[in-house]
């Protein structure tokens, strides 16, 4: 699965783990943010795309990514929420197997198990990635 649209704004490179449970997506929200979005953030400095996305992991929902079983599932790229107008996200989705308990962690304040029928509850990118799995029949 793979949807990328193309646009000359500022584009925000992002990554965020994707892992769904029982027909619903994980989502988390920060501290005074309205919306979900999914575990994830920027690489730092020389960080591969599987090494961002397990540590975004950890720092937020607690859990430890096997990285052999990291496994890019789409490209996002949409309108960046709570951003300056015109600004978008380009979200690299990966999926991973984990080992821990998923808990809250650092700036996280809030989690959220989301379904098809919630995805307004989302910020746009994860709106579009929960569409998608839905299609597939992965979220219900």
């Amino acid at each position: 699965m793979s949807a990328v649209s193309s646009s000359s704004a500022p584009v925000i490179d992002a990554l965020a783990w994707v892992h769904v449970r029982q027909g619903r997506l994980l989502c988390v929200r920060t501290t005074g943010v309205d919306l979900y979005y999914l575990p994830g953030g920027k690489r730092e400095p020389g960080e591969s795309d599987e090494a961002a996305v397990a540590r975004e992991a950890r720092e937020e929902v607690s859990v430890h990514l096997r990285p052999d079983t990291i496994r890019r599932v789409a490209v996002i790229e949409e309108e960046a929420h709570a951003q300056a107008p015109g600004t978008r996200v380009r979200l690299s989705c990966h999926t991973a197997e984990y080992d821990g308990e998923i808990a809250v962690d650092n700036e996280i304040a809030d989690l959220a198990w989301i379904g098809f029928a919630e995805r307004e509850r989302c910020a746009p990118a994860v709106r579009r990635l929960i569409e998608l799995l839905h299609a597939e029949g992965t979220v219900l």
